[in-house]
């Protein structure tokens, strides 16, 4: 009985200290894993939200196409298609208002 005693003693004097460090470490590691999700999740935030404007750009264009009465629809897209920056051309559907064959 007395070696039980003893051994568990020594199970606690070691024991404690070594559940206190696994417990500090996983503590950092949840810690940064949290950060870490944080991090991402502000980056697609603004991925979206840059993307949301562009749209939100693209959809008043429309609108005032259509809304505006006595213009030419495709003298307004060409004169948008002029507009639009190198970076918009790589993005967005390209307009073509070539003619069509016919058969």
């Amino acid at each position: 009985m007395g070696e039980l005693i003893g051994l568990a003693a020594v199970v606690l004097i070691f024991g404690i200290p070594l559940l206190a460090i696994w417990t500090s470490h996983q503590q950092k590691i949840a810690k940064m894993q949290v950060e870490s999700t944080a991090e991402t999740t502000a980056e697609k935030a603004a991925q979206y939200a840059t993307q949301i404007q562009r749209l939100e750009d693209r959809v008043q264009v429309l609108e005032r196409i259509v809304t505006d009465r006595g213009y030419d629809v495709a003298t307004q897209i060409e004169a948008l298609r002029d507009s639009r920056s190198v970076e918009d051309r790589d993005s967005g559907v390209p307009l073509t208002t070539g003619s069509r064959e016919r058969a």
